[in-house]
């Protein structure tokens, strides 16, 4: 049951990367039915795969530019932000920033996926920010970027703060699509600047992925 559920999603990944490609907006794509139409056409691909090595081959890739897609798609949650000078933070691979504006300041929080560590020791430092008094550059240990944090793979997880890491079993992915654990990720970053003496109404909140 478990490979016919996975052959069912590979076979209709194949149908929306299609789309994908045609517009990477995704707007001219209705999902929903493209996934209805297709289902009978995924059931029967079986437990059997009947695709040449070329075909797979041409899924995979099929795939892969889907999930390049929706990784775009889902970076603009934090677009548009205040300041507008200051640039896009990068989000780290193997994990996410929760960003927040507060009084006209910019600031992001790094956090890394289990498993893996930050390549700094930043246990006392929950976050970088950009604003005016930084000439709207970001404030962050990699000098001359707009790098807050890079996630190394680690069997242990010492270098920042206990908050700065996703629960196991809940990634940044994970996090993201349940929008209670969002919220909270986001909610418990707002209550940090609080604690830190940062006061003012938060603003454009939100929570990526790398």
């Amino acid at each position: 049951m478990a490979l016919k559920g996975t052959l069912i999603w590979l076979c209709s990944l194949a149908v929306l990367s299609s789309c994908a490609a045609e517009d990477e907006t995704l707007q001219n794509c209705n999902l929903q039915t493209a996934l209805f139409q297709h289902l009978s056409v995924a059931v029967e691909c079986g437990e059997n795969l009947p695709w040449s090595a070329e075909q797979t081959a041409a899924l995979l890739l099929s795939m892969r530019n889907l999930t390049d897609t929706l990784l775009k798609h889902q970076l603009r949650e934090c677009h548009g932000a205040e300041p507008k000078e200051c640039p896009e933070a990068e989000v780290p691979d193997n994990g996410g920033l929760a960003c927040v504006t507060v009084a006209n300041k910019r600031y992001c929080k790094p956090l890394c996926n289990y498993g893996y560590d930050f390549g700094f020791i930043r246990r006392s430092r929950l976050f970088d920010d950009c604003s005016e008094q930084t000439r709207h550059k970001w404030n962050t240990q990699y000098i001359g970027g707009n790098k807050l944090a890079v996630c190394n793979k680690a069997s242990i997880q010492v270098s920042g703060a206990p908050t700065a890491y996703f629960p196991k079993d809940q990634d940044c992915l994970t996090t993201m699509s349940n929008s209670q654990l969002q919220n909270s990720t986001v909610e418990g970053f707002i209550s940090e600047l609080k604690n830190q003496g940062i006061q003012g109404e938060p603003q454009s909140a939100c929570l990526v992925c790398g």
